[in-house]
């Protein structure tokens, strides 16, 4: 799949699940804080939204991050600080849904990430490399293989000083 299919895949993803939650371009815009002008565009398939941008919208819509980004293993999506790759997304008969990331943190930066609804809970293997992670406030340390796990209802970080690799899985309860 090209780059601008893509981009057009997630704009038409977003795009129905507004539609679906009976939300407006303008109200998605102001739960999300980013402009409207910038959804459109994201809708439209003109502009390619960071990984920030997308946890940002998928919050709001109460959907996770592969609802937007697709399924597809080895899907890339990166903002500052921080690349995933889709390894794999599991659904579960309860309606639950566990996604499986490879996680690249990048040396000297933070990355936060926006609360991801109540009880989905996050956990990252570091494989190389030390980072801090955790919730905003509660951060810990670890070392190659070292677990970390939160609820990821608040806003919440990564940080790594020289660099980690980890697998990120985040579990999303039925909705």
């Amino acid at each position: 799949m090209t780059v601008e299919h893509r981009r057009q895949a997630v704009g038409n993803r977003i795009a129905a699940l507004r539609a679906d939650r009976g939300l407006s371009l303008s109200e998605l815009a102001r739960r999300a804080s980013i402009g409207k002008g910038s959804l459109s565009e994201i809708e439209a398939g003109q502009r390619n939204p960071t990984l920030d941008t997308l946890y940002a919208v998928a919050g709001p819509l109460g959907v996770p991050l592969t609802a937007l980004l697709g399924e597809e293993a080895g899907t890339e999506g990166s903002g500052e600080f921080l690349r995933a790759q889709i390894l794999h997304v599991e659904h579960h008969p309860d309606g639950a849904t566990t996604e499986v990331f490879w996680l690249r943190v990048l040396p000297g930066g933070v990355r936060t990430s926006p609360a991801h609804g109540a009880a989905v809970t996050e956990n990252v293997h570091v494989v190389t490399g030390a980072l801090e992670a955790g919730r905003a406030g509660s951060e810990r340390h670890a070392e190659p293989g070292e677990t970390l796990q939160w609820i990821s209802d608040v806003e919440h970080t990564y940080r790594s000083e020289t660099g980690a690799t980890a697998v990120l899985t985040i579990h999303s309860p039925p909705q």
